[in-house]
């Protein structure tokens, strides 16, 4: 402090000085994407103001000068953690809007691989979250089996990390015996990786500390953002689409909706946990059922609805029929009905929406996506406020903020 300064102050005052710290967008703990300017007294903040847009790809506007086959790759891109769940969700609301009915065989299928994504999302976040408060066992645990989940994927598709899995109708292959292996490998040995991760943090003392009262959400407050899926839940309301408006045939399967009490950040992680072994126990059920379908049906993987399902290739070299609908497909040349649909599925981070208005031409007139982490980007500043530094990294790795999905 200066002279001058302290002439102008009162007596036996103290001037209070605070920081400001951009804490990201370099910040490894940040994921290279992430603003947020800070202002500090010593460790503790005081207010935050966040930044979006440095990964923005216009991901709506390019989606409305596309085919609605060619939008799917663009979902990809949202949260590129649980890609699946994006695609699919994106083929139901494709079928809502075109009256499509898809075989159960189809529904349960997609089940299987929206659960597997839901799972490798999971347990990306927790085992991260486990890694931001000192711990690196968790995540050395459990990235073998998303490297599993990721060869399922690469097996069913050819794709890992954004697969552009499946198809409007359906899968465009049915899956391969190979694939069901790997599937019965996951099911076998992941409960085991689970419960070992489980025992490592849920009752540590020193994850407890850092986690428990850490970023909590009251669920009003949660409720007045707009919080869904497990952030929600663990401030303690059982929303979940998968039971409210059940699409994929979820309506013929048995399992838990988990819930939180305090919303913060050890509830979130517990929250997450659960629903793995629910993911787990809908895998089974899914393929049990599979199993139990018979006959002709036993091998349906689409429904029968070729103006929007690409022909098999063998069928395009040989069958004159084939090959017109597959140039009118590839080229773009089906107009789509007119009307208006919005279409959520149960996201890895919440409810995952597609808003989409055709004017009943080969584009989407209007096309909007509801993405989870953009909505609770919204409350991270009052969710760190009094907090310390170090809590900042715990609270945004808790809510599991995926850039792709932020930022589209």
């Amino acid at each position: 402090m200066s002279d001058v300064q302290n002439i102008l102050l009162p007596e036996g005052s103290i001037e209070k000085q605070t920081t400001t710290l951009n804490l990201g967008p370099t910040h490894p703990a940040t994921h290279g994407v992430f603003q947020n300017i800070l202002e500090m007294d010593g460790e503790r903040v005081q207010s935050a103001e966040s930044t979006v847009g440095y990964i923005h790809r216009a991901f709506e506007k390019l989606a409305e000068r596309r085919p609605l086959y060619q939008v799917t790759p663009i979902t990809d891109r949202l949260n590129y953690c649980s890609s699946p769940i994006n695609n699919i969700g994106w083929h139901t609301t494709c079928e809502r809007l075109l009256n499509i009915e898809t075989p159960k065989r189809v529904d349960y299928m997609r089940v299987i691989i929206m659960e597997l994504a839901r799972i490798s999302d999971h347990l990306i976040c927790n085992s991260i979250l486990g890694v931001d408060t000192g711990a690196f066992s968790g995540f050395v645990y459990l990235m073998e089996y998303r490297e599993l989940i990721y060869e399922i994927y690469e097996e069913i598709c050819g794709s890992r990390l954004t697969t552009n899995i499946g198809r409007i109708g359906g899968f465009e292959r049915n899956f391969t015996p190979v694939a069901w292996e790997k599937l019965e490998k996951f099911l076998k040995e992941y409960p085991k990786a689970l419960k070992e991760f489980e025992d490592l943090f849920t009752r540590n003392r020193i994850f407890m500390e850092r986690t428990i009262g850490c970023g909590p959400i009251s669920a009003e407050r949660a409720l007045n953002y707009g919080f869904t899926g497990p952030n929600l839940r663990a401030a303690g309301v059982d929303y979940d689409v998968r039971v409210h408006t059940p699409y994929c045939s979820y309506q013929d399967f048995e399992f838990i909706v988990p819930v939180g009490t305090t919303g913060d950040s050890y509830d979130r992680f517990l929250v997450r946990n659960e629903e793995m072994w629910q993911s787990l126990s809908l895998i089974n059920q899914a393929y049990q059922k599979i199993q139990n379908i018979k006959g002709a049906d036993a091998e349906v993987y689409h429904a029968n609805v070729p103006e929007y399902y690409l022909p098999p290739k063998q069928e395009v070299y040989t069958s004159m029929e084939a090959l017109i609908w597959h140039f009118k497909i590839i080229m773009g040349e089906i107009d789509m009905p007119k009307g208006e649909v919005y279409h959520s599925v149960e996201g890895a981070n919440g409810e995952l929406g597609f808003y989409l208005i055709s004017d009943g031409g080969r584009t989407p007139y209007r096309l909007h996506f509801r993405r989870p982490c953009f909505i609770y980007y919204q409350a991270y500043p009052e969710l760190i406020k009094g907090a310390m530094l170090s809590d900042a990294i715990v609270v945004m790795s808790s809510l599991n903020l995926i850039a792709g999905e932020l930022d589209a």
